[in-house]
């Protein structure tokens, strides 16, 4: 009885499958048209009069605001509903990027920043909508496909900018393109059927039989807005006994009282970082870091240590990215080889860690071309390890929470990886990844010391559950 009442919340729905494949298109098509502007925002603050110091001020101010904002948005989609702030974050980006594409100032370009910076989250909301649709087995597989095909519209993008750049007014043709496809994502999210997707409590009476941790998952922290707050709570839920976590998508609205919404951000924020998963976090940080390192010189190395021309190297980069975006694929069959989610992270750690080594001491380019090859893999995996490893520890937080403070956390890491990679640098043009090799060190060390205890701690919840059973 359990286990069909347990396949029965999982059995795709055609309306569920449409849901994610068109996230998927979501995912490609948001990369792409940001893609398509990044390799110009720097030469276009420069054209407008801008000094280096203050183009590289002015390059920080999305960072920041990201940095701060990516934990409240995230929050926010869990009270609002995935729709409503998706909707908001898609259009408010449309807006900025419609701005930047009018800029003829340094603080109009500032200006266009703004929004973009504080709501161009539509990534992490997406990731967040995926893992409530979805088993907590089937999670790997599914992130995998999103960051794969994120990851080609990124690949796929500079170059249609580069081919507008061309034309006079390139910039603001691109800013302008690439507000138009985050208007048409919006169209897409509103139009996709939501209403399909839900699995209602009340609906499915085998569902009160089933006990599994991941079955309570997908009905309460589906896709909905999952709250502390009963049902009753929310505007236009007033049937009587309707269970917790039973809402569907009309009856959450972005209309509910601002005070409301914020309180609930905020307890979910408060409860996170009070959480005992400063772990994984730091691991994530580290790891970001390093990686970003490995990155961060790379071009002037390989023109320092190989006397390797900016156009090879730049294919060299095309060619590691490429193959990021193909290891998407490989995470599922990858997981599912492992089974064990906390030893897939460390050895793809170790593996990460010891490729930063052989970059910074390889002795030839073709020792290079190699490590590029299997670090893009092994950095792919370990990204959705630590994503997945997040939402399976902080499952009874909401998964947009997580998601956003995962991204804040790889924020510092853009914030803190220039600086160190700059004084690095002062002493060797391997000094950054050398420095990546000790961080990357410390996470495995890290690893090594916490994955026992988050053994224990699993056995010991499994125990408590086959007790209630």
């Amino acid at each position: 009885m359990n286990n069909q009442g347990c396949s029965s919340l999982f059995k795709k729905p055609r309306g569920r499958t449409r849901i994610i494949q068109c996230i998927y298109v979501v995912g490609f098509m948001d990369l792409f048209g940001v893609s398509m502007i990044i390799p110009l925002l720097s030469h276009h603050v420069k054209a407008l009069g801008a000094s280096p110091t203050v183009a590289g001020i002015v390059g920080s101010t999305y960072g920041i605001l990201q940095l701060f904002s990516s934990t409240i948005v995230g929050s926010w989609s869990d009270v609002v509903g995935r729709r409503y702030s998706l909707l908001t974050c898609l259009l408010l980006s449309a807006f900025g990027y419609c701005l930047l594409g009018m800029s003829s100032s340094i603080a109009l370009f500032v200006l266009a920043r703004i929004p973009v910076g504080l709501f161009k989250h539509s990534l992490s909301i997406c990731r967040a909508l995926l893992s409530d649709l979805v088993s907590d087995s089937e999670r790997p597989l599914v992130m995998g496909h999103f960051n794969a095909a994120s990851s080609v519209g990124f690949i796929l993008g500079p170059v249609v900018g580069g081919y507008l750049t061309e034309h006079e007014g390139g910039f603001y043709t691109s800013s302008f393109t690439c507000a138009a496809i985050f208007l048409i994502n919006a169209g897409l999210v509103w139009m996709l059927p939501w209403s399909d997707a839900l699995v209602h409590l009340n609906d499915n009476n085998s569902s009160k039989d089933c006990h599994d941790s991941n079955c309570r998952k997908s009905v309460q922290n589906g896709t909905h807005a999952h709250k502390e707050d009963s049902a009753e709570t929310e505007p236009g839920s007033k049937a009587p006994g309707r269970s917790r976590g039973a809402l569907s998508w009309r009856d959450v609205s972005l209309l509910q009282p601002a005070w409301q919404q914020l309180s609930s951000v905020c307890s979910k924020i408060h409860t996170v970082a009070y959480s005992d998963m400063w772990d994984l976090f730091l691991v994530r940080l580290l790891m970001a870091v390093a990686i970003m390192l490995y990155y961060s010189n790379f071009s002037l190395a390989m023109e320092e240590r190989f006397s390797l021309r900016p156009k090879v190297t730049g294919y060299l980069i095309s060619y590691s990215s490429t193959l990021g975006a193909l290891a998407g694929f490989l995470v599922g069959p990858v997981t599912k080889l492992y089974g064990n989610m906390p030893t897939l992270l460390l050895h793809s750690t170790v593996l990460t860690t010891s490729l930063i080594f052989l970059y910074a001491s390889a002795p030839s380019v073709w020792q290079v071309v190699l490590t590029s090859t299997f670090f893009a893999i092994s950095t792919t995996i370990g990204r959705t390890c630590v994503t997945d490893l997040e939402l399976r520890r902080g499952g009874v937080h909401a998964s947009g929470t997580l998601i956003g403070a995962g991204q804040s956390v790889t924020a510092v890491g853009r914030v803190l990886a220039p600086l160190l990679s700059g004084l690095a640098q002062e002493f060797s043009p391997c000094g950054p990844p050398s420095l990546g090799v000790v961080l990357g060190l410390v996470a495995v060390g890290l690893l090594l010391i916490r994955i026992p205890k988050w053994d224990v701690r699993g056995m010991t919840k499994a125990g408590k559950l086959k007790k209630s059973n």
